[in-house]
């Protein structure tokens, strides 16, 4: 029987590439999204059969409860998880609203905290269960102007490495991933003199984040680590 592969945010960017990746490797994929169409669009683009979407905020926990039941009921148990749902509010700490403080929190570490609590009930009754967390590498070293953003991808580190403590001994892989600039929405707006920080010289695209991806959800004695794909951005930061 196929994997099931459930991508928080799966239907735009790195989570829409990461989709992709897996149903070509014959996993069955849901895509969670807070946008109904997108999500549908993204399912029917996906080669191979028995992927399904669901629209879902998971800044929300009756949503992610409502539809990670869901998912069992009529689905089965999950192999992979890779939350990828994310935003951004790019500010100076001092000119941030508070709401947005809550919006950032809540969608990018409270989001993913809850989706993987909601996931390892199913995940539990599986073999070579894995989950991947995407970060930041401004989560690893800081960003003026993204305080927040950064608070709340570095919060994902703290989170991953200990949640990989806790599900260990029953053969559940938990790691996160640490894109640079990747050529996604989010990152719309960066200018391209920003590429002279990349060692590379070059923005990343979604697809190779998604290799590294598959690469950690597959690697069965690899947990708790922090993965960076950013092109060497760190090492200029």
């Amino acid at each position: 029987m196929s994997r099931l592969a459930v991508v928080s945010g799966g239907s735009r960017g790195i989570g829409r590439a990461v989709s992709r990746l897996l149903a070509q490797e014959g996993c069955r994929v849901v895509v969670l999204s807070r946008s109904k169409d997108t999500a549908l669009e993204t399912v029917a683009s996906l080669p191979g059969d028995g992927h399904v979407s669901f629209r879902c905020d998971v800044s929300k926990e009756h949503d992610i409860q409502k539809t990670f039941q869901q998912i069992q009921k009529n689905f089965g148990n999950i192999t992979f998880l890779v939350n990828s749902a994310g935003i951004n509010v790019d500010a100076l700490l001092l000119r941030t609203r508070p709401e947005d403080m809550v919006s950032v929190l809540h969608t990018n570490l409270l989001g993913s905290m809850l989706t993987c609590r909601a996931a390892l009930k199913s995940m539990l009754q599986t073999n070579d269960a894995a989950i991947v967390n995407i970060g930041s590498v401004v989560g690893l070293k800081g960003n003026a102007g993204q305080s927040v953003y950064s608070a709340s991808k570095a919060g994902l580190e703290g989170f991953t490495r200990s949640l990989a403590k806790e599900v260990a001994s029953r053969n559940i892989r938990v790691n996160l991933l640490a894109p640079g600039f990747i050529r996604t929405d989010m990152t719309a707006a960066v200018s391209e003199d920003k590429l002279r920080s990349v060692p590379l010289g070059r923005f990343g695209e979604p697809e190779e984040v998604a290799k590294a991806a598959l690469f950690l959800l597959e690697s069965p004695y690899v947990t708790g680590q922090v993965l960076v794909v950013d092109g060497g951005l760190h090492l200029a930061m």
